[in-house]
């Protein structure tokens, strides 16, 4: 079975910062590019940050560059997103994704796997 389990979530205030990880677990995911998406409430899921497999390439949005920071451990089968200077508008449920081709994180076609998210609500 499949599993990519996130932690790291919680309540923080504006201007805080938090660490999420998330590990994959029942299958190999060698070459696989992971990375993050957020829903906030009745808002659509987006795009957050992707790292591909060897970890030498990074895409983070617009919204969160110069902020947040994803990046994957030695063992590659867990990867972190270092969030700081939180905003209210960051409070969302954060979800970890893998796929087999780094541009689907980035683009239409989107991940092939999902965890099942952490929630982060940043207060002001």
């Amino acid at each position: 079975q499949v599993q990519l389990v996130e932690s790291g979530g919680g309540l923080v205030q504006a201007g805080g910062s938090l660490r999420l990880s998330c590990v994959t677990s029942g299958r190999t995911f060698t070459n696989y590019a992971m990375g993050w998406f957020r829903q906030a409430p009745g808002k659509e899921r987006e795009f957050v940050a992707a790292i591909n497999w060897t970890g030498d390439k990074t895409s983070h949005a617009d919204s969160v560059k110069g902020r947040f920071t994803i990046s994957r451990g030695n063992a590659k089968n867990t990867i972190y997103l270092q969030m700081n200077s939180l905003k209210s508008e960051d409070t969302a449920v954060y979800y970890c994704a893998a796929t087999a081709a780094f541009l689907h994180l980035v683009g239409e076609e989107g991940p092939d796997y999902w965890g099942q998210g952490t929630q982060v609500t940043v207060s002001i």
